[in-house]
């Protein structure tokens, strides 16, 4: 249900996202599990609505934090899920995040160790995820510390080392897949020295969602898919190269942004509008006041030249977008009233604004966009 005393909300579709699920799915190869990629907020969709839509479509969930953990741990259906914690856990945090069952990433030894104590304090194994640095220079095990780091978790009684993984920095902006291929290089490598350790993990995972579409060669046993979950392409360019690799892959955004008409008001041309006024009406016009702001992730940058959708048509943004407020051009829409929904995010009648032309404006990518949005603002799963 829509709360009717909303002012600005978030409309997620079921539909889509499970569409998105399924085709993402009939990509990969036989025997890779799906893992739903939830983490910040389910890129700015809503943890909980997007978890409580696919729980059971998928195999896995990643999330960035304990917390994001917890709060899945607590929905309906999700108390035996499998859940990875990507993200950095403090050492204070070691303690529940074992006792709630989560895999944890491990990339040190003072987190192999702590998350050890904890679990053979609590009697229980800790399962982690090691991940290898091939080329992304973010968190990870450099290869040649590889040898010596197997060895030394490998004596850690109370741990066990489940999965293997890493994570590719240049394969949805490029059509050279000459750096992809040495980290999958370089990745293949740590799996035969884990081997040579006398580790063998069960979950092998490389897989972004531009992986998941492009290079099955990466699919091994887990498929991590974020952005595309969501109906939104990683880059332009990962969808021209699925098309020219002749793959077909229908990706529906699951999103709609919604607010409402607060006032319209009749504007004498040369009426300045906003702040430090600078934008004025160069016609006799109807503004549409909207309560919705940068506070609410309506990005400032696009004071002037955003647009949002009124009666399915397209009504630009006048002058400076506000903290909580922000004009709109409803001159050429007839009967425009207070109370009226408008888009700003998503389809409405046979308009659409997409999150990539909103960064296109702001001169960011759509993952920018969508986890942007306040994450207070109400969201609410529709058909």
């Amino acid at each position: 249900m829509i709360d009717p005393t909303a002012k600005t909300w978030l409309e997620v579709s079921r539909s889509a996202l499970t569409h998105n699920v399924g085709a993402i799915r009939a990509l990969l190869e036989d025997g890779t599990d799906f893992m739903a990629v939830v983490k910040s907020n389910a890129y700015g969709h809503g943890l909980e609505p997007v978890a409580s839509a696919v729980a059971e479509r998928v195999d896995w969930f990643g999330v960035d934090s304990l917390a994001e953990a917890e709060k899945l741990r607590g929905l309906p259906g999700l108390a035996d899920q499998k859940i990875l914690i990507l993200g950095f856990t403090p050492a204070a945090a070691h303690r529940p995040l074992v006792q709630g069952g989560f895999r944890s990433v491990v990339y040190d030894l003072e987190t192999a160790r702590s998350l050890n104590e904890a679990a053979a304090s609590l009697g229980v194994t800790a399962r982690v995820h090691l991940k290898i640095e091939t080329g992304t220079t973010r968190q990870g095990i450099w290869p040649a510390e590889l040898p010596d780091f197997a060895a030394q978790v490998a004596e850690l009684p109370a741990l066990k080392v489940e999965g293997i993984y890493t994570h590719f920095a240049n394969i949805e902006d490029t059509s050279d897949a000459s750096y992809a291929q040495l980290q999958l290089s370089r990745f293949k490598e740590a799996m035969q020295t884990l081997r040579a350790a006398g580790l063998e993990p069960s979950v092998r995972h490389a897989t972004c969602s531009a992986a998941a579409m492009l290079f099955p060669e990466t699919h091994f046993d887990l498929a991590r898919v974020g952005i595309s979950l969501y109906g939104l392409w990683s880059s332009a360019l990962t969808c021209q190269n699925l098309q020219a690799n002749g793959t077909h892959c229908e990706l529906r955004p699951a999103l709609t942004w919604k607010t409402r008409i607060a006032q319209v008001k009749a504007v004498p041309a040369g009426t300045p509008i906003s702040y430090g006024l600078t934008e004025k009406v160069d016609r006799d016009s109807r503004v549409a006041v909207l309560p919705v702001g940068y506070w609410d992730g309506y990005d400032r940058r696009l004071s002037s030249v955003g647009q949002v959708l009124v009666r399915g048509q397209r009504a630009k943004v006048l002058g400076r977008v506000c903290m909580n407020m922000m004009m709109v051009d409803v001159t050429g829409i007839n009967g425009v009233r207070t109370g009226e929904e408008v888009v700003l995010l998503g389809r409405q009648g046979g308009e659409t604004i997409s999150a990539e032309e909103l960064a296109e404006h702001i001169g960011t990518i759509n993952y920018e966009v969508v986890t942007r949005i306040n994450p207070l603002l109400p969201r609410n799963i529709v058909d």
